[in-house]
């Protein structure tokens, strides 16, 4: 069935985070009768992706001024959390549109954040992300009327199909890691087909290079590193909290899975003495482990995320303290996501069994996928960051990844 945001609003009469988070519903129910073949060939997933535009949802968090829907980030996570339940690839990708389309918001002038809120509406446009600021191949060079972009960048997620880059590129006159936004067709860019990695094996995360690529200054938003306004450093709090939603959203997808299986399929132990495999001790024992553990996870991302959307409203005004209280809950639930994630994703075959690894059910991907994405950053180093918190009250610096 189709479903629009048109048809919700038709049908409600209200633009609710209710509405949003059902049209997600649904189009993970789509996605989820293909998403164990598409995990197995890669690639675009350009049907689905096009299935998200036609939803109406690319504009969620751009504000109504500006011809968006106004939701919060609150919204846009779960969204993102409901996605990955089913297939983390597109949760990747769509969660990354968002990350993107607010870039000119945290980083440029209100004459240009208005320019591409406006545009993205009236043009439709899908996002991506090509900013990796650790790959620092990619130049970006002043020619007299503006500039030239040469190099590469890697671990470009949702590149492919997408209409929008942002990128970070070293200036050549002044070595800053510059943010730049320029179309995805511009002349001189190429895209690779070169991801072929063991998870998220449907998010295009691979290399883009460019030749001689024009740049003007109107698509250039400045240095990346600087720290001096609080907010602008909200960029990386945001990918913090997104990672922490789509990795729970893969553990409570795996869950979800093994319980329908173990209800449908599974049997117990034969010395159990157990009538049924519902009421093996120690399948109930790990089911109930595992449910406590997400439930505790669940509680520390929505927190964190109810943290960060006061942060983000308070704009400019946020302070340095502000800032950090906000990363350190957003980090609190990315460790927690991490481990408990990366736990359940294994366990669930402790309670389905052999017959469970069976190629056609593709349990596996939900480890393969979190596994994947969960080297996104060191965890141990946000463990660090926490642990400088509690013993000596110092609040992480910002950074790319804190």
């Amino acid at each position: 069935m189709k479903i629009s945001l048109a048809d919700s609003k038709s049908t409600t009469q209200q633009d609710s985070k209710q509405d949003y988070v059902a049209i997600a519903k649904s189009l993970a129910q789509e996605f989820a009768a293909t998403a164990i073949e598409r995990d197995r060939v890669g690639g675009t997933p350009k049907y689905e992706r096009d299935r998200i535009r036609s939803s109406g949802l690319l504009g969620l968090i751009i504000p109504k001024e500006y011809g968006g829907i106004g939701e919060t980030w609150i919204a846009a996570l779960q969204i993102s959390r409901e996605l990955a339940k089913t297939d983390s690839s597109l949760a990747h990708v769509y969660s990354y549109h968002h990350l993107g389309v607010v870039i000119p918001h945290l980083f440029g002038t209100e004459e240009r954040k208005a320019q591409f809120y406006t545009d993205t509406v009236t043009n439709n446009w899908f996002w991506c992300n090509a900013l990796n600021p650790l790959d620092r191949r990619a130049t970006l060079t002043p020619d007299g009327t503006g500039f030239l972009l040469n190099g590469t960048k890697s671990f470009c997620s949702g590149s492919k199909d997408s209409d929008i880059l942002p990128i970070t590129a070293v200036r050549q006159d002044t070595s800053e890691l510059t943010i730049i936004v320029i179309p995805t067709q511009r002349e001189g860019i190429q895209i690779h087909d070169d991801w072929d990695n063991m998870g998220q094996r449907q998010t295009d995360s691979g290399s883009i290079s460019f030749d001689q690529v024009r740049v003007y200054d109107s698509e250039v938003f400045g240095d990346r590193t600087r720290a001096d306004i609080p907010f602008r450093t909200l960029r990386a709090c945001l990918t913090q909290i997104n990672l922490a939603h789509i990795y729970l959203g893969i553990a409570e997808g795996a869950f979800a899975a093994a319980k329908d299986y173990t209800c449908t399929q599974g049997r117990p132990w034969l010395t159990s003495n157990a009538p049924s495999v519902t009421q093996d001790p120690y399948i109930l024992k790990h089911y109930g482990e595992m449910w406590v553990d997400l439930q505790a996870v669940s509680s520390l991302t929505d927190r964190a995320a109810a943290i960060l959307q006061t942060a983000w409203e308070k704009g400019i005004d946020l302070t340095t303290e502000e800032r950090g209280k906000c990363a350190i809950a957003i980090a609190t639930a990315k460790v927690a996501a991490t481990k408990i994630g990366l736990d359940v994703t294994t366990r669930i075959f402790e309670v389905m069994g052999a017959r469970a690894t069976t190629s056609k059910y593709g349990f596996d991907r939900y480890w393969r996928n979190l596994r994947t994405f969960t080297l996104h950053d060191s965890v141990d180093y946000k463990i660090h960051d926490l642990g400088n918190w509690v013993l000596n009250d110092q609040l992480p610096n910002p950074s790319f990844y804190t």
